[in-house]
């Protein structure tokens, strides 16, 4: 399949971030730091709750699926971007352009309907606590899960089959640092109508869907939460789903901005900055969020990473 399609190019340049040889160490180093920072924090939470009895509850499995989507996603965009400030040109062939392309988008659709069975899950929580454990047993847990992962994953491989279909006519020169839908479809000449109509319908399938479920499942939320008398219990109702509030806001704000924008107001220099908050900053933040509002979890942290430092304390002594 991928042969067929190779014509007149089989790989393709990343402009990445074309700077002074100053700012590119400088670039190098940040985003480094940040992918190395990321990839601690989320095994932390992921880590902390395995070992943490009060958090095999639901919401924290949710979480550290999160965890663990976020690790990969940055996986499949950073490495790549920091051999671009260190490499000159920064190369990647159609077929590995292809594979991270799939695994971007198939991560980011996981990751909106991971969103919806979160906020699905502090709506049982919420609306319906007595009936909560019954609503949201494990099983029914690992159920939501497997299907995020499988409808992300499905949806993408045709969204990319059809990409990989496009026909390029020798200009292979990609403005960005990873290969993305847009700057792709950007260099192909013909016979792209098709791709760019399944991806739209594909996206709007993988983010419309949902994304009314999760804005129903807040509705729920609201309601419940007005009929409350005391302050007191609105402001707890509230804090339980404040954090997954607050990255979903954060998440379909990156992609609307990046993907629904007018093309009078897009341009590729400030893609690829809103990209690199997107795909780099957001995993950042997203544990960090979760962890500032919830005092279990921080409470849990501080927990692990003190049995940790005491274990490493009485090996090294040993």
């Amino acid at each position: 399949m991928w042969k067929e399609n190779i014509t007149n190019i089989n790989e393709f340049v990343l402009v990445g971030f074309p700077t002074a040889p100053w700012l590119q160490v400088l670039l190098f180093l940040l985003f480094l730091v940040t992918y190395l920072f990321v990839l601690l924090e989320n095994l932390v939470i992921i880590l902390t709750v395995w070992v943490t009895g009060s958090l095999h509850k639901p919401m924290y499995y949710f979480l550290s699926t999160m965890s663990f989507l976020e690790a990969w996603y940055i996986t499949v965009t950073v490495p790549k971007m920091l051999a671009g400030f260190i490499l000159h040109p920064n190369t990647i062939s159609f077929l590995g352009c292809m594979i991270q392309l799939y695994f971007f988008i198939s991560l980011a659709c996981t990751e909106c309907v991971l969103l919806a069975a979160m906020a699905y899950d502090r709506c049982a929580a919420i609306c319906w606590p007595l009936r909560y454990p019954v609503m949201m047993t494990t099983g029914f847990c690992v159920q939501l899960t497997i299907s995020s992962w499988v409808s992300g994953f499905t949806i993408s491989m045709a969204k990319v089959y059809f990409i990989s279909q496009v026909v390029f006519c020798g200009n292979n020169i990609l403005n960005h640092f990873f290969c993305d839908v847009s700057p792709i479809l950007k260099l192909a000449c013909v016979d792209f109508f098709m791709a760019e109509m399944v991806d739209f319908a594909l996206a709007i399938i993988i983010l419309v869907f949902p994304l009314s479920a999760t804005i129903l499942s807040y509705a729920f939320i609201v309601s419940t939460i007005l009929h409350i008398p005391s302050v007191t219990g609105q402001q707890k109702a509230f804090s339980t789903c404040a954090s997954h509030l607050t990255v979903v806001v954060i998440f379909y704000t990156a992609v609307i901005f990046m993907y629904v924008r007018p093309q009078a107001i897009a341009s590729f220099n400030s893609n690829k900055l809103i990209s690199a908050i997107y795909a780099v900053f957001t995993p950042m933040l997203n544990p960090i969020i979760y962890c500032l509002r919830n005092k279990e979890v921080k409470d849990a942290i501080r927990k692990t990473m003190t049995s940790g430092q005491a274990i490493f304390l009485r090996d090294s002594l040993c």
